[in-house]
């Protein structure tokens, strides 16, 4: 067992403060240490349970809807960490290196050691091109939740929602509560998916019934729902922005709806960034079709000291994030020689959430067929503005039928979202056109830094190893 001295020498730093971060800065407080947590937010809560900002007073059920009870709890023991771990929002974790930390806040740049690194990184929308995503108010369901909880407005006068997934519904029923027009729900899959996915999902009836619950809100605030859609064109003009959206029905009749703004998403996809920095293997997951990163039961990545939680190494939602960011604590103690109690309980209970989530799979699948139908002209990679004709192009004249080949032909993922939102789609773009499975198109490299910096930054080359140093040792800010 460790002793006293060890948990104050040793240093364990949490990534993200959503569900998983929280849970695990509350696993490891509970054995006596005094974790760092670093988030890229402003405040606590994760996307999914994002705090509004200081000074609005709209209540959680306004804000959460089925979850704000969960909201709520986990607020109140995050505050009641506060005093026990060394916080350190707004900040971006950039680069991670051999048992370190590259981080900056506003201008200020520093280098933080660790001993065991958790990261809780979540999961953002996985989105699949439509001809016109480009226009101005085109926004990713997780965007438009954003406007909502920060910000406390809708991201349009007339928003329609398209895609599929859970999310989908979320989203829309919190718009009808807070009063937003909706004007249509667009899904590309189908009741008949959903049936065949039933007896998964029932290894959850309780969330089962709050999707249940969404539909609901949404019957009663009249809101067209759609299912079995084919997304044709988002309409619009660089004048005006979004002006309508246009799909097949599951019929074959055209639907046109007008509005003035989108939000589309397919489920989600985990931020899986940090852990290609940080060196973890990655395996192709043919249940997903994406490359996830390789973890044990518990957590454990391919790299000693690094542990992997929540929605960030797997999409199973944010109940089972606080338990895999718990769980993921308890291994990283372990390892150390601290044993606690409740690792086999919280297993038990992730496999519920496991057999879940693949049900999920089968109720809203990701549309690859969506992808090798594409117009040529069709915006894939919006950030350096690169179409489904040039991917296809680098691919037939110039064999580029890998993802880092194409990138380094086309530019795609390139950008400010460094392939967030156009790495999935675009491997299926490429894997259309090589005629190979998906899996051979390969991923994206991760590149430091995985978002844009500012310019005035002075790097320091000394890595800190305890809170003192940390203060005293602050980077300089550059001046112009």
């Amino acid at each position: 067992m460790a002793t006293h001295r060890d948990l104050k020498q040793w240093k364990v730093i949490v990534i993200g403060a959503g569900p998983a971060g929280v849970r695990a800065a509350q696993a490891l407080v509970e054995a006596g240490l005094r974790p760092t947590v670093i988030d890229e937010g402003r405040r606590d809560g994760g996307q999914i349970y994002r705090r509004q900002p200081e000074g609005f007073s709209r209540s959680y059920e306004t804000l959460y809807g089925t979850e704000a009870a969960r909201a709520a709890s986990l607020h109140r023991d995050f505050d009641a960490l506060r005093a026990r771990i060394d916080y350190l929002p707004d900040t971006l974790v950039w680069n991670i290196g051999p048992k370190a930390l590259h981080v900056v806040s506003g201008s200020r740049y520093d280098e933080l050691a660790f001993d065991a690194l958790i990261v809780c990184s979540g999961a953002t929308d996985r989105l699949m091109p439509v001809p016109g995503w480009h226009h101005a108010g085109t926004f990713s369901l997780g965007g438009a939740q954003v406007a909502l909880k920060s910000q406390g407005c809708a991201v349009g006068a007339r928003t329609v929602m398209m895609g599929t997934g859970p999310l989908l519904y979320l989203v829309a029923a919190q718009y009808v509560k807070a009063g937003a027009k909706v004007s249509a729900v667009l899904d590309t899959s189908t009741f008949a998916q959903r049936m065949r996915a039933l007896p998964q999902l029932l290894a959850m009836p309780s969330t089962l019934r709050k999707g249940v619950a969404l539909m609901k809100v949404l019957r009663r605030a009249r809101v067209p729902v759609h299912r079995g859609v084919t997304p044709v064109a988002i309409d619009g003009s660089s004048g005006h922005g979004v002006t309508g959206v246009r799909v097949t029905l599951a019929n074959g009749a055209t639907l046109d709806v007008k509005c003035d703004a989108v939000a589309l998403g397919y489920h989600l996809r985990a931020e899986t960034q940090l852990a290609d920095l940080a060196g973890c293997e990655f395996r192709f997951d043919h249940a997903t079709q994406t490359w996830l990163p390789h973890i044990d039961a518990d957590g454990r990545s391919s790299v000693a000291g690094v542990y992997l939680a929540g929605d960030g190494a797997r999409v199973r939602g944010a109940d089972a994030a606080e338990r895999a960011g718990r769980l993921a604590a308890l291994a990283a103690l372990h390892d150390a020689g601290i044993e606690r109690e409740g690792a086999l309980q919280l297993r038990t209970e992730l496999a519920r959430f496991t057999r879940f989530a693949a049900g999920l799979r089968v109720a809203f699948p990701w549309p690859a067929r969506f992808a090798a139908a594409l117009p040529d002209d069709t915006i894939v990679c919006r950030c350096e503005a690169i179409t489904a004709g040039e991917l296809r192009r680098v691919v037939r004249d110039m064999g580029a039928k890998e993802a880092n080949r194409a990138k380094a032909f086309s530019r795609v993922g390139m950008g400010r979202c460094q392939g967030r939102y156009c790495a999935h789609a675009g491997a299926e773009v490429i894997a259309a056109e090589a005629r190979v499975p998906l899996e051979a198109v390969g991923r994206l490299r991760g590149q430091a830094p995985v978002k844009p910096l500012p310019m005035a930054l002075v790097p320091k080359r000394a890595v800190r190893r305890d809170s003192e140093q940390q203060t005293d040792s602050r980077a300089q800010e550059c001046s112009e």
